[in-house]
This record gives structure tokens, sequence and C-alpha cells, in this order.
């Protein structure tokens, strides 16, 4: 099995990369970004390589990280992704954004992938959500407020202020992420209005 490629660019494809590795030459299929992120022919090359292997065919994918890789596997244990969906989400979204976007279950960023609708998105939220944490940025308190939101199990006060900003105009993402700075702020039993109040002084920051 190949796990890394170290050589020089030899040729591009649409959705493939030619790496010359000691007069050999290897097609590792990357996701769009990855390829945007290439150097040049003849240039020096190190790539994270999955490597799959079917009866009629070996197939290298290539990733500029391992952590790349690893959200390349993740996704394919999701029902309904292969790899094909697998690079066009990895094209639009960075891990870490894609790990972000896992974790506040922002189904509508991962459906700006192309060939990703949302029930796709739906279940990559769902089946990812307890191995997204490990990869994210936001903060612990905020992933179990916007579970809590998802399965309408946060205090009313707090769902009806994150109602209130989605009605302003604010992503669910983004509401969530300010009524939970809201909330530590506000502590327990604040109501909706003041809640709301601090959320647009988060959002205004």
């Amino acid at each position: 099995m190949i796990g890394k490629l170290k050589g020089v660019i030899d040729g591009y494809g649409e959705d493939y990369v030619i790496i010359d590795v000691g007069g050999v030459g290897y097609v590792a299929h990357c996701s769009a970004r990855t390829l945007q992120a290439l150097p040049g022919l003849g240039e020096p090359v190190v790539l994270s390589i999955e490597t799959h292997v079917r009866e009629d065919q070996i197939r290298l994918f290539g990733f500029l990280t391992p952590v790349e890789r690893e959200w390349f596997r993740l996704l394919q244990t999701v029902q309904g992704v292969g790899t094909k969906v697998a690079l066009s989400v990895l094209g639009t979204l960075k891990p870490a954004d894609l790990a972000n976007a896992v974790a506040m279950r922002d189904k509508a960023a991962i459906t700006r992938s192309p060939g990703v609708g949302p029930k796709v998105a739906e279940r990559i939220v769902t089946e990812l959500k307890d191995k997204a944490p490990a990869y994210a940025s936001v903060d612990p308190a905020l992933v179990r407020l916007a579970g809590a939101v998802e399965e309408k199990r946060a205090p009313q006060p707090v769902l009806d202020a994150i109602s209130a900003l989605v009605n302003l105009g604010y992503g669910q993402p983004q509401a969530a992420a300010a009524i939970a700075a809201a909330s530590r702020t506000a502590g327990e039993g604040a109501s909706a209005a003041d809640l709301i109040r601090r959320g647009l002084k988060e959002l205004a920051k």
C-alpha cells in the first residue's frame, strides 16, 4: 500500500496529478482545492496518499496533509458517500472548516459542495458529529449547545433567542454561536430578550 509520494509534478488532468517518482509516473486523484494548491510542472511535491485496491484497478488519492486524508476516510464511512462526493466536500471546505461545520450541524455549508444534497449533508453531520469535535476549533460548550438546539433540548429562552436571530437573517450556526456566548455572560435563567440583545452585541464584534 502506498501512503506517501515524494517526487516532481509531471502533468495535470481534470481531477488528478501525475507525480514522477524516480522515473515512474503515479496518477493521484485530488480535490479541486488540492490541485489548485499544488506547484507547477517540474516542481517538487509531497502528497499523503490513500490507496484503493479493487479487483479491476488500483486508484491513488492525493492530499496535502494527513488530516485531509483522514477526513477523506471518515466521509466515506457515511452512507451514500463515495470517493467522488468525499473529494467534492474536501474541494469546497478545508478540513478545519469541515470539522467546524459538522460540529455545529451546519448542513448548509456542506451542501455548497457540488453533488451534495440536503439528505447526504444531513447524514454527514449526523454520523460524524461524535468524531468532528476532535478536529474542530469550536468551543466544546458550543458543540453541546448546537446538539441541544438541534434536538430541541436547549432551554426555551435560548431556542427563542436563536430563532429570533435566524429570523433577522443570520445563519443557524452563527446565531447559535452568538447565543452560546451570550448565555455564558448572562448566566442561567436569562430571558430571551436579554439573550437576543447580548447575542446581537456578539455578532457586531
